[in-house]
């Protein structure tokens, strides 16, 4: 389906960028905007795809990420942990008379808890095939729903998400503290403060309205709040990603260079030196891998 190239789409919640794939395996051309599957209206998706191919050409789709879910354009299952890239390639939703494919997410449950995943499955599978990431390790994902990925031999074996992302967004949008959030973060003094008490482990809910007191009080000036509180959030945030895992073969932050600075300033307070990796570039690598199974598979 895909000799003569194909455009590769991360369709996310919030945010969906697509890429012309020649034979070669060259990017020929991209597009990025904010129409993520919340911002498709209720059958709205045969419309969205056709956008799609009149920006990038009239070729086979293969689309990765939330556009496989249960709120997306055709539901793929998700693949259960421990997985690899060829689990991915032999497990594609096809829909033929649209020629288009989607990868499935990953799931993992044990004795305690459940999660899933989708999109970053092919990052992390990309990164470990272009040699950008190790086969054994720790990998952190920032963004909306942030994952912490343990990898062994090139798999995936299990991870665990964190709403870090979501939450601050929500925070800014709806709650008390969103006058002081609009602001861009930075990895600075004010941020390191906010990740250092967020690694401490008290209850997010206290910590948080202290920021309100703090501005008010006089003890944390207003531009200050939105490093802070990101700090805060991530700090609690690698706190959990770090609780429980073997990362002594190396941390990795995959994922947009905003976020995996941020994520790599935090690992640093905390004592952990993390490489940070361009996720566009692991994405990309990781349909290469997928197609390229399923074309030694046809």
């Amino acid at each position: 389906m895909w000799t003569n190239g194909y455009i590769a789409v991360d369709w996310g919640t919030t945010n969906r960028r697509g890429y012309r794939i020649g034979a070669d395996g060259r990017c020929g051309g991209e597009f990025e905007d904010a129409k993520g599957i919340t911002g498709v209206a209720p059958g709205g998706f045969p419309a969205a795809i056709a956008e799609i191919r009149e920006r990038l050409g009239d070729l086979p789709l293969i689309m990765a990420g939330m556009v496989g879910s249960n709120r997306g354009w055709v539901e793929a299952a998700y693949v259960p942990c421990p997985a690899g890239p060829e689990t991915l390639a032999r497990s594609l939703t096809i829909i033929a008379e649209e020629r288009a494919a989607i990868v499935p997410g990953l799931s993992f449950a044990d004795r305690t808890r459940a999660d899933v995943m989708r999109g970053e499955e092919v990052q992390l599978f990309g990164a470990v095939a272009s040699g950008l990431v190790p086969p054994d390790g720790l990998v952190c994902h920032p963004g909306t729903h942030n994952k912490w990925a343990t990898m062994e031999n090139g798999h995936v074996t299990g991870f665990r998400t964190v709403m870090t992302g979501e939450l601050f967004s929500l925070l800014g949008e709806k709650s008390i503290l969103s006058q002081w959030l609009g602001a861009d973060v930075e990895p600075g003094p004010a941020f390191r403060r906010g990740v250092a008490q967020g690694l401490g482990g008290a209850a997010l809910t206290a910590e948080l309205f202290g920021v309100r007191a703090g501005v008010l009080l006089g003890r944390l000036a207003p531009e200050d709040a939105a490093p802070f509180t990101s700090g805060l959030l991530i700090g609690a945030d690698v706190a959990t990603g770090l609780a429980g895992t073997d990362h002594g073969a190396g941390i990795v932050v995959m994922g947009r260079p905003e976020l995996t600075r941020l994520y790599a300033a935090a690992l640093d307070e905390a004592g952990q030196q993390a490489q940070e990796v361009d996720g566009e570039q692991a994405f990309l690598a990781g349909i290469a891998e997928i197609a390229e199974i399923v074309r030694q598979l046809a």
